[in-house]
Formats: C-alpha cells, sequence, structure tokens
C-alpha cells in the first residue's frame, strides 16, 4: 500500500531531522536525508508518494521484507508479556531464539552470545579468540568490512577505517582472493585460490604464528564488493587455522540467514568456523540484535573461567521474539529456497544479460539475493567508472546512474564504482523483474560515461 501524500507533514519530519538528528558517516551538512513516510514488503514510499524498490533491503538486512505481519505480531505478544529483563535470567524469548539459531549453524557453532548488533559481535568474537589463545593478533582482509566499533573497524579494510585507525589494534591485513582485480596475476580461479592460500600462509609465518589468535573473514564479503571465494579457499582457511592453532571466525552479519541462498554462506563451501558473527538478517533487523555462535572448545574455555564481556540488552526480549518469529517465518514460507531459486533463475540471468548490452558493466558475480555490478569505463582496462573512494566531482558518474535509477523506482545500493542487487529475499519475481528494468535504464547512463 502507498499512502496519500502528506508534504506538509514530510517537511516537518525533514526540518527535525536537519535540526537535530547526527547521522553517521556523513559529513552533515552536505546530506540531504529523505522523509519517509512507510514500507511494505520490498518496497517504501515518502511524504510525496513517490514510491521505491527497495534493491538496498534497508542496510542489507529486511531479509523478510518490511512490515511482515507475523513478526510485528510477535513483536507486540512480546511487549504485552514481558518488554525486556536483563541478560543474566533465563528468558522464554533469548532461550528459543538461540536453540534456533544453534540449530541452523554449521558444525558444533550451538552455544549463542547475544550482542546489539554485528559490531559488537565482531568486538567479542575476536575478545573470545584472544582469550581463548592467549595471543594478541588477528588477520584481517583489506577486502572487507566488520562494523563502526573501535576493534571492528580496525579490522575493516576499506576507507571507513583510516580516521580511526592508530596502528595500535593488534591487526596485520592480508588479500583474499578476488580474481577480477586480482593481487597474485592470477588468470584461473585455482590460481587465486592457490596463491592467495600461499599469501596467507606466508602472512602468518612472518607474523609468528604464535601471536596470531585470529583470522576473520566475511564468508561471502558484503559491502566491499560480494566477492564469493573460490572452491577450496575456505576450506584452505580452515586447514590454515587448524595447523597453527589459529582461531577462524567469520563473519556473517550480512551474509547469514538466507541472503545466499541457504541459512549461512558458510553451508556453500562446507565449512565449520570457530565462531560466527551475525545480525541483521536474525530478525530481518525490526529490532537490533546480533550475536556470535560459539564452538564446543572456545565454549569450554570459559566453562569454568568467566567470560569478561557483556551488555545490558544481551538477548533483549523484544528482539529475540522477532528473531524467533523471523526465522521460523522463513521457513514455513520456504524463504531461504525461494532466495536461491529466485537468484538463480532471475537475478543472475538478467544481470548478466544486461551486462551483455552495457559497455559500463565490467563483471557480475554474486549468488542467491547477493550480487554485485562492477561498473568500468573501459572493459579491456577494467577501469573503474570512478576512482577508489572518489567524492565530489570525480563521483559524478556514479551519482547520475544513481539518480537516474530513483527516477525509474528504483531504490539503488551503490559503493564506490559498484551497485549491489540486494533485495529482499522474498522479492516476488515481478518485482525482481520490474528492478531489473530500472536498472536498465539507470545503466544507460553509466554507459555514457564508458571509453
Amino acid at each position: 500500500m502507498t499512502p496519500q501524500p502528506n508534504p506538509q507533514v514530510g517537511a516537518a519530519v525533514k526540518a527535525a531531522d536537519r535540526a537535530h538528528v547526527f547521522h553517521s558517516w556523513s559529513a552533515q551538512e552536505l546530506i540531504d536525508p529523505p522523509a519517509i513516510a512507510g514500507a511494505e514488503g520490498a518496497c517504501f514510499w515518502d511524504y510525496d508518494g513517490n514510491r521505491y524498490l527497495d534493491f538496498t533491503s534497508g542496510l542489507v538486512y529486511t531479509n523478510i521484507g518490511y512490515q511482515h505481519p507475523k513478526v510485528v505480531a510477535a513483536i507486540q505478544e512480546q511487549a504485552a508479556t514481558m518488554t525486556t529483563f536483563a541478560p543474566a535470567f533465563a528468558v522464554e524469548a533469548r532461550s528459543e531464539a538461540a536453540r534456533l539459531i544453534a540449530e541452523r549453524t554449521p558444525g558444533d557453532l550451538d552455544k549463542i552470545f547475544f550482542t546489539n548488533a554485528g559490531a559488537d559481535a565482531v568486538e567479542h568474537a575476536t575478545r573470545m579468540a584472544r582469550l581463548h589463545t592467549g595471543r594478541p593478533k588477528v588477520l584481517a582482509a583489506y577486502r572487507g568490512y566488520h562494523g563502526g566499533t573501535h576493534q571492528a573497524i580496525n579490522l575493516t579494510g576499506d576507507p571507513r577505517r583510516w580516521a580511526s585507525d592508530t596502528g595500535t589494534a593488534g591487526v596485520v591485513r592480508f588479500w583474499a582472493p578476488f580474481l577480477y582485480r586480482s593481487r597474485f596475476y592470477a588468470e584461473t580461479e585455482q590460481q587465486e585460490c592457490e596463491r592467495a592460500l600461499q599469501h596467507l600462509e606466508d602472512t602468518i609465518v612472518f607474523e609468528g604464528p604464535q601471536t596470531i589468535a585470529a583470522i576473520i573473514l566475511e564468508t561471502v564479503p558484503g559491502t566491499a564488493g560480494i566477492m564469493v571465494p573460490p572452491p577450496g579457499y575456505l576450506a584452505g582457511v580452515r586447514a590454515l587455522c587448524d595447523k597453527y592453532g589459529i582461531v577462524f571466525i567469520l563473519d556473517e552479519v550480512m551474509a547469514g540467514f538466507g541472503r545466499t541462498g541457504e541459512w549461512f554462506a558458510a553451508d556453500l563451501f562446507d565449512v565449520t568456523p570457530d565462531l560466527l558473527t551475525f545480525a541483521k538478517g536474525v530478525n530481518s533487523g525490526y529490532v537490533p540484535l546480533g550475536g556470535v555462535a560459539i564452538s564446543g572448545k572456545i565454549a569450554e574455555t570459559f566453562a569454568k573461567r568467566p567470560y569478561p564481556g557483556g551488555l545490558t540488552y544481551s538477548g533483549h526480549p523484544l528482539a529475540c521474539a522477532a528473531a524467533v518469529a523471523t526465522i521460523n517465518v522463513m521457513a514455513e514460507e520456504g524463504i531461504v529456497e525461494h532466495a536461491a531459486n529466485l537468484g538463480a533463475q532471475v537475478i543472475e540471468p538478467g544481470l548478466r544479460e544486461l551486462a551483455e548490452r552495457h559497455p559500463s558493466v565490467g563483471e557480475v558475480r554474486g549468488v542467491g539475493m547477493f550480487w554485485a555490478l562492477e561498473l568500468v569505463k573501459n572493459r579491456e582496462t577494467r577501469e573503474p567508472l570512478v576512482p577508489y573512494n572518489a567524492t565530489g566531482e570525480a563521483n559524478a558518474p556514479m551519482a547520475a546512474f544513481g539518480a537516474a535509477a530513483k527516477k525509474h523506482g528504483l531504490w539503488p545500493f551503490i559503493n564506490m564504482n559498484r551497485t549491489h542487487v540486494v533485495p529482499a529475499c522474498n522479492i516476488t519475481e515481478t518485482e525482481a523483474k520490474e528492478g531489473l528494468a530500472a536498472l536498465d535504464a539507470a545503466l544507460s547512463v553509466a554507459d555514457e560515461h564508458t571509453a
């Protein structure tokens, strides 16, 4: 549904926002946040009556879409019985959420530590790894994002880290595989995998294995570009961790809960980490929730030794009730399977067809409801459509692409020279094709900037 336009209310909402809200990752006087009137399913609309198909899923978290009635009802029911309770107690919603998550995590990741979001899940996962091993360093990839808190932002590999990076967080960086822009002069996926693993082992050896607590990777990197790792890579990282006694952490904050067409992306590669972080899709972002799924051997470290960490709202009943309802809805409605099937049968073929016709598309990559288009000036040289971390006039081609998408009713996910296709995992085939048609029109604008 789209309510009647009400520009006067929209203007008041915008005025209050501009007067009082301090927005993340932004120069406050250079932004113009739209005032949103409502959302439902895969769409949202503003107070002027403009409806947008959301190809961002919020920030890649509304995996079941906006306002799913069963999850809304579960939150209302939980609020009527117990709005909140301290984390030291056993509470039904918390216990059931943990049980349902543990049922779906790979291997023996059967203990769940609840956090408020993905960033603090990463904070606690790295703390657990350091305490478990007694070692100080964590290895993280350049092309990765792990959150905005102190440790998480220092583990991050993109420019958002730079302002907060003092070089004192115990982080060592390495290159993960990405054949399209290979750092290893590879020509095939097999070469990329083998050379990336050798590079990682060399990094471990030269840093001193006895100093390394953990290796953290996004199972499928999200914001950095949705680079699905080549066959054998994650299994190779698992083997290196076992060889050197290093904790393997997989960050599934974005890739988890159906986004890749599996409950967890680790299932695509038959790999079990020692710790797995999650958030976002666990309850479609309806109430903030994140967590760490913990293996038996790491849980045993804290069986008789207190874990020195916690949060006031750990396992908040409203958030956990939303998680229970979301997981049950995903199972009942076959949303994970739908994401896999629609991705393979509609999204992937549609994107590859667009790539054939638009010279601005350098590469299509992804899986499930998790896709990226790499936009380039020249397919032969692979020069990005805009420079790395471009702003202002240098970013004009991507800005023009984004404006064109919105003009055609599509809200795009744009990061650097890429647009990501990450709609709700239960988007309909009709909506998916509507979004692809809007992308087609917007890419014609990007084509104007190719050489």
